[in-house]
C-alpha cells in the first residue's frame, strides 16, 4: 500500500442487517443468544454485541421490508461459538430453526438460521482447529 492510500482495512465497524419490525428483530436476536448493546427506536436502529468487540450486528428498521422464507442466495454473517451443534440445540430450544443440522467444516462445526427478513446467521466453532479461535 502506498503512503497517499488512506483507505487500509483496518478491523470490522457494525454490520447492518435490514428488518421489516425493530422490536421483533430485536426479540428474535436476544432468543437466538445476542444481548443488545443500545437501541434507539426513533432512528429505527439497534445494536447486538458479538463477544467483547465494540463492532456489532447494527439492525436497522427498513419501511415496507417484507417476510423471506429460507432458501434464498444470501451473504451470510458468521459468528464464532465455543460449540456450534450445542448452538443449533439451544437455538431449537429457543424456538428459532436452523437451516440445515450442523455441518462439519474445515475448522469444526457450523449451524445458519435466517431471520424473518431473510438475513442469514451463522455459529461456527474452532473445535477441528483451536488454535485458530479466540479461545484456544
Amino acid at each position: 500500500m502506498s503512503d497517499d492510500q488512506c483507505y487500509e482495512p483496518l478491523g470490522f465497524d457494525n454490520v447492518l442487517l435490514p428488518v421489516g419490525d425493530l422490536g421483533e428483530a430485536v426479540g428474535f436476536y436476544e432468543r437466538a443468544g445476542f444481548a443488545v448493546g443500545f437501541r434507539f427506536d426513533e432512528a429505527g436502529i439497534a445494536q447486538l454485541k458479538v463477544g467483547g468487540e465494540t463492532p456489532g450486528i447494527l439492525l436497522r428498521q427498513e419501511e415496507g421490508l417484507g417476510r423471506r422464507p429460507p432458501p434464498w442466495p444470501s451473504p451470510r454473517i458468521w459468528v464464532e461459538v465455543p460449540d456450534a451443534r450445542a448452538a443449533a440445540r439451544e437455538l431449537a430450544e429457543a424456538g428459532i430453526a436452523v437451516l440445515d443440522e450442523p455441518s462439519p467444516v474445515a475448522t469444526g462445526w457450523t449451524v445458519e438460521i435466517a431471520d424473518p427478513w431473510g438475513n442469514v446467521l451463522g455459529f461456527t466453532d474452532y473445535s477441528k482447529r483451536p488454535e485458530l479461535g479466540r479461545r484456544p
